[in-house]
């Protein structure tokens, strides 16, 4: 909670009166795909400050918009970090996990990235208050193809 919300409210806290000085500009609270449909792995505090992040991004967004302030929540899903496959460490851990991405495999950092320049670009200057989603398709998926490899 203190790193993954109340990192991200401070963030904002004095991040946005150096934004509104500047005449506008865009936050990008990080969060998660589990924020958006939770987990059956105990990890509730960790779900829980990620859904905090987009309620608070969203009450950020709409507080700040006619200030040219547009505040956004990224929700990436599995990604292939050092942290996770640490904890993946065998192949049957990392397929218990890809089956449920359609896309069937982890995402990568430059993924991310790329949402993150769209979100912080001029092309995205009507986009705020959302929960931009970069998952692999889990949090459209009820269930997976079989043969998801």
């Amino acid at each position: 909670m203190a790193i993954n919300l109340k990192g991200v409210f401070l963030g904002c806290k004095f991040g946005i009166p150096a934004l509104r000085r500047a005449g506008g500009g865009s936050i990008i609270n990080m969060a998660s795909f589990v924020a958006l449909l939770g987990a059956a792995t105990p990890q509730l505090a960790y779900t829980a400050s990620k859904g905090g992040v987009l309620a608070m991004s969203r009450e950020l967004a709409v507080i700040h918009a006619r200030e040219g302030i547009r505040v956004n929540a990224l929700c990436p899903g599995p990604q292939h970090t050092e942290m996770l496959m640490k904890y993946l460490d065998t192949e049957a851990k990392k397929q218990r996990r890809l089956v449920h991405v359609p896309m069937g495999r982890f995402g990568q950092a430059e993924e991310i990235a790329n949402a993150v320049l769209y979100l912080a670009s001029d092309e995205a200057s009507y986009v705020t208050g959302t929960s931009f989603t970069v998952d692999g398709g889990v949090t459209a998926a009820y269930v997976t193809p079989e043969d998801a490899t």
